[in-house]
């Protein structure tokens, strides 16, 4: 019964990493178009565990994309330079659509863990109610 309940605590720390990964995502593709925004990135590390407690997983401290930021030329934008050019971002569409699909497919098996340990649980409380 207790690998049960590890099973359910590590699959629920994992869905909270994938969906605060899954956040960050969204802020990224939401800021693609903001001048000087700089993508946010997410990496996993393994939580402290204590004695007899599995091994979970979180999010580490969110880091920022250091790659250079692309000149865009709009010289109507209030934060052009005298060269009429803006700095934009670094947030690429394509790779955040992706790092957002693998996000939600890891909670989603993460999910599935969770309700399966879950519905094994409730059957052996059953049984032993019998």
């Amino acid at each position: 019964m207790s690998d049960l309940l590890r099973t359910m605590a590590l699959s629920a720390s994992g869905m909270k990493a994938q969906s605060t990964r899954l956040r960050h995502v969204s802020e990224n593709i939401a800021n693609a178009d903001t001048p000087g925004f700089r993508r946010k990135l997410v990496s996993f590390e393994p939580a402290p565990a204590r004695m007899g407690e599995p091994a979970l997983v979180e999010t580490g401290r969110v880091r920022l994309d250091t790659s250079e930021l692309p000149l865009v030329h709009d010289p109507g934008n209030p934060l052009a330079d005298e060269s009429g050019n803006v700095r934009g971002s670094n947030v690429d569409l394509v790779v955040e659509i992706a790092d957002a699909r693998q996000a939600q497919r890891s909670y989603e098996a993460n999910l599935k863990m969770f309700d399966q340990a879950r519905q094994m649980t409730t059957s052996l409380l059953e049984l032993l109610r019998r």
